[in-house]
C-alpha cells in the first residue's frame, strides 16, 4: 500500500482534491536543557518533557496506552480545530502533567493531524490514534505544531447504517453504508481521519482511510493492529448490511468525497 497524503490547512472549497506530498521521516528529537543567566528560565514541565521525549513510546495506531486520559464526551462536537504535528511532541496526562507518550510527525507515512477537543492556555487536548478507543492526551501548542480548522464532520449512524458528511453544519452528502457484523461491531465514539492510503495490493477499495479507532473484537487483523477504516467495496449488496469486520464500507461516490476531506477531520461513530 502506498501512502496518500493530504494537506489539512483550510480547504480550497473550489477544488477539494487529495494532494500528494512526500512525508519526511523525522529522526529522534534530542534537546539539551541548560540555564542561561539574564534570560527567563524554561518552564520545568516543558523542560522535563523535552528531556524525556526520546524515551517515550510513539502514539501511533500500533500503540496501546491503557492509562491515557479518556474522551469524556465521545458524542460531542468540536470547534473543528486540528493540529499538524510538525515535529515529535510530548503527550501529557494533563496540562503540565506527566509525559506518557510522544506524538510523531507522521502516521502510516502521512503527516500527523489530530483534532482538538479542549484547550487550556498553551495546551490542547487531542484525540490520539492509539488504543484504547477514546484515548486522549495534552500537547503544547507551540512552534512544533500548526493550527488549522476543518469545516467538515463525518457522521456515521451505525444502527441506521447511514453516513453523512457535513460542511459547517450543512449536509453535503448522505449514503447508506455497510457496518460491522454483530460479532465484530464497528466501535462507537468520536475519532478522526488519520491517513489516506492508495491500495495497490487488493482491489476492494482504491483508497483506504484509516481512522484513529480500533476494533474491539480483533487485537490484530491482517497483520495490522485492527485499525478501523472507511473504504469502498465492489459489491453494492453490502450497503445497508451489518456484515463487515468492523470497518465502514461506503459507495464509490461517498469515497470520492471522503478522500478530499482534510486529515484530522472529526468522525462520529454513533
Amino acid at each position: 500500500m502506498n501512502p496518500r497524503t493530504t494537506s489539512t490547512g483550510r480547504p480550497d472549497h473550489a477544488g477539494r482534491r487529495v494532494r500528494m506530498a512526500a512525508a519526511a521521516v523525522l529522526g529522534a528529537l534530542c534537546l539539551g536543557i541548560s540555564g542561561c543567566s539574564g534570560t527567563s528560565p524554561i518552564e520545568p514541565a516543558h523542560a522535563i518533557a523535552q528531556a524525556d521525549l526520546g524515551m517515550q513510546a510513539s502514539a501511533t495506531t500500533f500503540a496501546n496506552f491503557p492509562k491515557a486520559p479518556q474522551d469524556r464526551a465521545p458524542n460531542a462536537e468540536t470547534s473543528g480545530l486540528v493540529l499538524h504535528i510538525k515535529r515529535d511532541v510530548a503527550v501529557h496526562e494533563a496540562p503540565g502533567g506527566a509525559v506518557f507518550a510522544k506524538l510523531p510527525a507522521t502516521q502510516l507515512k502521512n503527516p500527523t493531524w489530530v483534532p482538538v477537543i479542549a484547550e487550556h492556555g498553551p495546551w490542547a487536548q487531542v484525540l490520539l490514534p492509539s488504543r484504547p478507543n477514546g484515548a486522549t492526551g495534552w500537547v503544547r501548542t507551540d512552534d512544533q505544531v500548526e493550527r488549522a480548522r476543518s469545516p467538515y464532520v463525518v457522521d456515521v449512524d451505525i444502527d441506521a447504517r447511514r453516513l453523512v458528511v457535513r460542511e459547517d453544519g450543512s449536509a453535503i452528502g448522505e449514503w447508506v453504508v455497510g457496518v460491522g457484523a454483530p460479532g465484530s461491531p464497528t466501535p462507537r465514539g468520536r475519532t478522526f481521519i488519520m491517513a489516506a492510503i492508495e491500495e495497490t495490493v487488493t482491489k476492494f477499495s482504491p483508497i483506504i482511510l484509516p481512522l484513529g479507532a480500533h476494533s474491539d473484537t480483533f487485537s490484530t487483523y491482517g497483520g495490522g493492529p485492527g485499525t478501523v477504516a472507511l473504504h469502498g467495496w465492489p459489491d453494492p449488496a453490502v450497503f445497508g448490511q451489518a456484515s463487515s469486520d468492523g470497518c465502514v464500507r461506503v459507495p464509490d461516490d461517498a469515497l470520492r468525497l471522503l478522500t478530499t476531506l482534510p486529515l484530522g477531520t472529526l468522525v462520529h461513530l454513533r
